[in-house]
């Protein structure tokens, strides 16, 4: 049987809980991480994007990896903080986290498309969801090199896979982060299908 939020729960909890993922999914590390490193604005850089996929294009690979492991940290320490206070309010915090990297408020509501992020949350809630949706990556990666193509088939897998492992609450989360994840990709959607968009490792995307 689904599982539905229990609204009941004072409400407070929830807009603390969606506050606070809010604010730790809002950190824009992969700007920050390349402003100390010194190579400025990532913005400036590539897509523009605040990403690690855009820092790898700055040739740094420890950074761009550094950038990928903050972000889904982000995602999993807002799930994991906020569960503690029951698995209701740690779906709320999973979404504001979410909200937070795609539309950071420092950021005039541009931030990042969420796919690490989107990993982070479901790492916290479900980690063996959080292998297929890896193994899902890899695995359009390597057959067709598009990062984007990737990201969102993942992301499109991650609310199916959920209802075999009979999380039905987090399969609502995520059908609804699914939607944002192609959202953010609706550039990217529409390269793919001119046939202007980049593979892994090329230049541009």
């Amino acid at each position: 049987m689904p599982d539905p939020i229990n609204w009941s729960l004072s409400m407070p909890y929830f807009a603390a809980a969606l506050v606070f993922g809010y604010l730790l999914g809002s950190i824009p590390f992969g700007l920050l991480i390349t402003r100390f490193a010194g190579l400025g604005d990532i913005r400036n850089i590539g897509s523009g994007n605040i990403g690690s996929t855009n820092v790898l294009r700055t040739g740094n690979k420890g950074l761009a990896a550094l950038t990928l492991i903050l972000d889904i940290l982000k995602g999993t320490l807002a799930v994991l903080i906020a569960g503690l206070y029951g698995p209701d309010v740690a779906i709320i915090a999973g979404l504001g986290a979410f909200l937070g990297h795609l539309f950071p408020v420092w950021l005039k509501f541009k931030g990042g498309k969420g796919v690490a992020t989107f990993l982070g949350i479901l790492l916290a809630l479900c980690w063996p969801m959080a292998l297929v949706f890896v193994a899902t990556w890899i695995a359009v990666a390597a057959l067709f090199r598009f990062s984007s193509l990737a990201g969102m088939t993942a992301a499109i897998v991650a609310p199916l896979g959920l209802r075999f492992f009979e999380q039905y609450q987090a399969s609502e989360l995520f059908f609804l982060l699914a939607i944002l994840i192609l959202w953010a990709h609706r550039e990217n959607i529409s390269r793919l299908l001119k046939g202007d968009e980049s593979k892994i490792g090329q230049s541009n995307s």
